[in-house]
């Protein structure tokens, strides 16, 4: 989900937002693949959740390394601080995601025929499966989406054309306790709190700290 671009270099790039030339919209390959490192950017740069008055010194700082006039601050002092607010934004953001989270899966254990269990997850069916449910040290062959709270896609196997096989002890708490409820050829959706997906680190540029989690899963077989 991370690009592979530094902070640093996603910053420096972010100078051609501040040339005084307007891009018309991309036409060429080149053109497109040099606008796809600018969505590149943007996500990168999501993180700090910056104002626009914020964004202001993040272009006054790129304007000054890249025309040579020279940096107002030492880079080198200031580089664990930058870190150090991604960090805090991050986890800000993320904080208001766990508050939203709770509300969610609230709303959704009331729903018809949803249960919710002691781990807090909230299991509902949407399609029967017929024969033996796995268990935990089983592999399953399966189909799924999965999506932040707002909705937003982060993965997805339909996508990739391709089912996911794993065995059930090897991925989060919240995909072993609900898959094992699940029978062949049935679907579910899983409402997952973060303390049993990705807790309090979150992965990913999508998946902040505290996110609870939605997954719709179709358990296609059970690998014997």
């Amino acid at each position: 989900m991370k690009p592979a671009i530094p902070l640093i270099a996603l910053i420096t790039i972010l100078s051609l937002s501040s040339a005084s030339y307007a891009a018309e919209a991309p036409k060429t390959e080149e053109q497109k693949t040099l606008y796809a490192i600018g969505l590149l950017v943007a996500r990168s740069l999501a993180i700090f959740n910056l104002a626009p008055e914020e964004l202001e010194f993040v272009k006054q700082g790129v304007s000054d390394m890249v025309t040579g006039k020279g940096p107002a601050v030492d880079l080198a002092a200031y580089n664990d601080k930058v870190q150090s607010l991604a960090r805090s934004r991050r986890k800000a953001q993320g904080d208001k995601q766990a508050a939203a989270g709770k509300e969610f899966i609230e709303k959704a254990a009331q729903e018809k025929n949803a249960v919710k269990t002691a781990s807090g997850m909230v299991y509902l069916s949407l399609k029967e499966g017929s024969g033996d449910s796995p268990k935990a040290t089983d592999t399953v062959k399966v189909n799924y989406r999965g999506t932040l709270i707002d909705g937003k896609e982060f993965d997805s196997s339909y996508k990739r054309n391709k089912p996911a096989e794993f065995r059930l002890d090897g991925v989060i708490k919240c995909w072993t306790e609900g898959v094992q409820k699940m029978k062949p050829g049935g679907t579910s959706r899983l409402v997952c709190p973060a303390a049993i997906a990705y807790g309090d680190a979150g992965a990913g540029d999508l998946i902040l700290p505290g996110s609870t989690l939605v997954f719709e899963i179709e358990l296609l077989e059970i690998k014997k």
